[in-house]
């Protein structure tokens, strides 16, 4: 039987290769000369950390950080979870911004109830971070990813996995 699974995993590569480009623009404006304005990114917890002297200045190092990011990976500023602004050391700004990857619980059964839902003959089950969708043929697999993808857009998802 056809099968696909439904993901969410993040390219680390490009958006270490975003986090650069952005951290260069930064250091190349003249607004920014002399203040602590950049951004990190932390592979192993998958975080990236902005540094401003204030707020207004954390706003503007996103402005340049999320247009980077998107033109390396689409849809990967959906993907982040935006902490509280810190302030550090007196006047200093700080946020973190969490990469989710994988698809939560949550949002796992809302997408296993869309499809059960829409009367497709298909099965979708939960797998870890993953969903996975059997059907008896190709069209009606794709049938649903459209559907998905049609529905579920305040998220990233990548349809991979295809066996048949």
């Amino acid at each position: 039987m056809p099968s696909f699974d439904i993901s969410s995993e993040a390219d680390m590569v490009a958006l270490k290769n975003a986090v650069d480009v952005a951290g260069r623009h930064i250091g190349n404006r003249y607004d920014f000369k002399g203040t602590s304005a950049r951004a990190e990114l932390n592979d192993k917890d998958k975080k990236i950390t902005l540094y401003g002297d204030s707020e207004f200045q954390l706003d503007q190092v996103k402005d340049i950080l999320f247009p980077e990011m998107e033109k390396k990976e689409r849809e990967s500023t959906k993907r982040l979870d935006h902490g509280v602004i810190q302030t550090v050391s007196g006047n200093k700004s700080k946020q973190e911004l969490t990469i989710k990857v994988g698809i939560e619980t949550e949002l796992a059964k809302q997408i296993v109830k869309l499809i059960k839902d829409s009367k497709i003959k298909v099965q979708a089950s939960i797998q870890g971070d993953a969903v996975r969708v059997t059907g008896a043929k190709r069209d009606l697999l794709q049938e649903c990813i459209s559907l998905v993808k049609k529905t579920i857009t305040d998220f990233p998802l990548q349809y991979g996995n295809f066996r048949d």
